[in-house]
């Protein structure tokens, strides 16, 4: 199979400048503040870097290649081309390797489960990244007046308190704001390091890699635990891919070479020359290159820049939650659609709940950007291993790629990846631990789910009635059921068997509608199914109708609006009822899976959101027939 291309063609003109300006606000926020706390990190006291000219160009120069190598080459040229129909992000990764059915054992369920951890640790950065972002804006404050520093952290809770309760609202009002605010920040950063570039241009030798190559030579393995910060200037390069369904690859690309790399290489060297100049501007090299005079408007400019940066990853972990719910990863929850025209934007109110909790949290328990910055870096280094490792599954068995050209792409990728993944590893006891603890508990939510899901449809199987012969049955019984007026709609997951609803219904009402359509949702490993290959349409006996409906992993399924656009059926939404099975389960140990998972299996089942609220059914035209199910 060749590379999958795009369905819809590259923008051009005006357009493709109006999505480029667009894509700096949801795209490069995480990567573009990371000059806040960055190389203060790199020569932290927890290293004990001396601050001599040559750790400084090396330093300078690990950061130069790395953007490059990481985010140029390696999401830019490479990752971005494994888009699945357009859409990007590790979940989107995971389900070009994913089979219909996944099997224990097989190669490719290993490769799906390496893919739900990553898109797991993504939760842990959803909640780091706030923290950490808004909190290094807000330190400016003790820079500019140090009798402010009591302020610092209760000025940060209040913003993110702000920010999350305006989730509800959704970025559709102020998405317009988001490009214009971020290019300013980085002409403004990239203004401050070229005016320190231009006292001290000797900063520059830097660009040759000759100078990262003796850092490691001359500190060792002090040098080596250096990366672990470095790595902070690469962090946002997840959020390229998994936002490239947004904008596209060529507008990603354009304003990455064109106006956030040059702006943020610019304000790196720009900090390395001040510090070149005055070793004292360690503290708090970034806020320490703004003139005295523009220091406020410049914490206010961070503090905004910040702000979008965390949105984008909030809105992020919404999308991550959404397209685990359709490809069988989470259960139900509300989903919001906050804009009329971007299918992307979705307000998930559970999620951004506990991710307001732990991020304040993170912000009071840790108290500083420096300490935050040991829990930054571990969950998102392993996450950029699994995305190589899914990107040569997808090179080599979709692709069709060389085995060669494909094990020298790994392997190449994996020496940088593992790079910084050993740098960062150091520092779980130092709050490493929390993106780990937080990507375990949701891949082990996932994969309950997901297998607890398996197993009770496996169970419901057994005591299946195929449709065809119950119309059979029906049509010789001697005692047929009374047919009563109107259509019933009755949701299955198998649309091959009876409904457990309809016969439980039947049993216990002895009466079926004059017509009754059965309907079966079906989720593609696609983000959207086109609108004439939504439904699938086959008339059956005795006024049955059989419906199935294919939705991609990233849209929200109306049925009804579905089936009454259907012109076949005909129906009358004043005189259709929808059914539903409610499967009340009952842990008894009968799955296989341990007791304590098939409880937790249970106690997600009753809590998912009903059924009537995520297909979009009429509440005063559904209800529901219980089913007693014995694990």
């Amino acid at each position: 199979m060749a590379d999958t291309v795009h369905s819809k063609t590259e923008p051009n003109g005006r357009r493709l400048i109006v999505l480029s300006i667009a894509a700096l606000g949801v795209v490069f926020g995480d990567i573009g503040t990371s000059p806040l706390y960055a190389v203060r990190e790199a020569f932290g006291e927890h290293y004990g870097l001396a601050l001599t000219e040559a750790n400084v160009l090396g330093v300078l120069s690990l950061i130069f290649w790395s953007l490059i190598v990481v985010i140029s080459l390696k999401y830019l040229t490479l990752v971005m081309r494994a888009d699945n129909h357009g859409e990007g992000g590790i979940m989107a990764l995971t389900a070009l390797v994913m089979p219909s059915k996944l099997r224990r054992g097989h190669w490719r369920y290993f490769a799906v489960m390496l893919g739900i951890f990553g898109a797991s640790l993504l939760y842990g950065d959803g909640m780091i990244t706030p923290a950490i972002s808004v909190l290094s804006a807000v330190e400016g404050l003790e820079v500019a007046a140090p009798r402010l520093a009591p302020f610092v952290i209760p000025v940060t809770v209040g913003i993110l308190l702000a920010l999350f309760l305006f989730q509800s609202r959704g970025t559709q009002r102020v998405g317009g704001l988001f490009g214009p605010v971020t290019l300013v920040w980085f002409l403004s950063i990239a203004a401050l390091g070229l005016a320190q570039i231009a006292r001290n241009p000797h900063v520059l030798a830097a660009l040759n890699p000759y100078h990262a190559v003796h850092f490691f030579t001359a500190n060792g393995w002090t040098g080596f635990w250096v990366l672990g910060s470095v790595f902070l200037v690469v962090t946002g390069g997840e959020a390229l891919y998994a936002d490239m369904g947004h904008f596209g690859p060529l507008p990603i690309r354009l304003t990455w070479f064109f106006v956030v790399l040059p702006a943020l290489l610019l304000n790196y060297f720009g900090q390395g020359a001040l510090l070149l100049a005055n070793p004292a501007a360690v503290e708090n090299p970034f806020y320490l290159m703004v003139p005295a005079w523009a220091t406020y408007p410049m914490i206010a400019l961070a503090t905004a820049a910040t702000i979008i940066a965390s949105q984008a990853v909030i809105s992020g972990s919404f999308s991550l939650t959404r397209q685990a719910m359709r490809l069988g990863f989470l259960p139900r929850m509300t989903v919001v659609q906050t804009s009329s025209e971007e299918i992307g934007q979705v307000y998930i109110p559970t999620i951004n709940w506990i991710l307001m909790f732990a991020t304040v949290g993170l912000v009071l328990g840790f108290g500083s950007s420096s300490r935050l910055a040991a829990a930054y870096g571990v969950g998102v280094t392993t996450d950029m291993v699994f995305t190589t490792l899914l990107f040569a599954v997808v090179a080599w068995s979709l692709w069709k790629w060389p085995r060669i050209l494909v094990a020298l792409l790994a392997l190449g990728l994996l020496a940088v990846d593992l790079s910084f993944w050993g740098a960062n590893i150091v520092k779980v006891p130092q709050g490493g631990w929390f993106p780990l603890v937080v990507g375990a508990v949701m891949l082990l939510v996932m994969t309950t789910w997901y297998h607890g899901r398996t197993l009770l449809a496996s169970v419901l199987k057994k005591d299946a009635f195929p449709i065809e012969r119950f119309l059979e049955t029906l049509a010789v019984s001697k005692n047929p059921p009374v047919r009563v007026p109107g259509t019933a709609v009755y949701l299955t997951r198998n649309p091959d068997v009876v409904p457990p609803a309809l016969l439980n219904n039947l049993g216990y009402n002895h009466v079926l509608h004059e017509r009754v359509v059965v309907v079966s949702v079906e989720t593609e490993e696609i983000p959207r199914v086109a609108g004439h290959l939504r439904g699938e349409l086959r008339p059956l006996e005795l006024g049955f109708s059989r419906v199935v409906l294919h939705y991609g992993f990233m849209e929200h399924p109306s049925v009804p609006d579905e089936l009454y656009a259907m012109e076949e059926l005909e129906l009358d939404p004043d005189d259709t009822y929808f059914v539903l099975g409610r499967e009340v389960i009952l842990a008894e140990g009968r799955l296989g899976l341990p007791r304590w998972r098939e409880q937790l299996f249970a106690l997600m089942q009753r809590n998912a959101l009903p059924a009537t609220a995520f297909f979009d059914l009429p509440p005063d035209r559904t209800f529901e027939v219980g089913h007693l199910i014995r694990l």
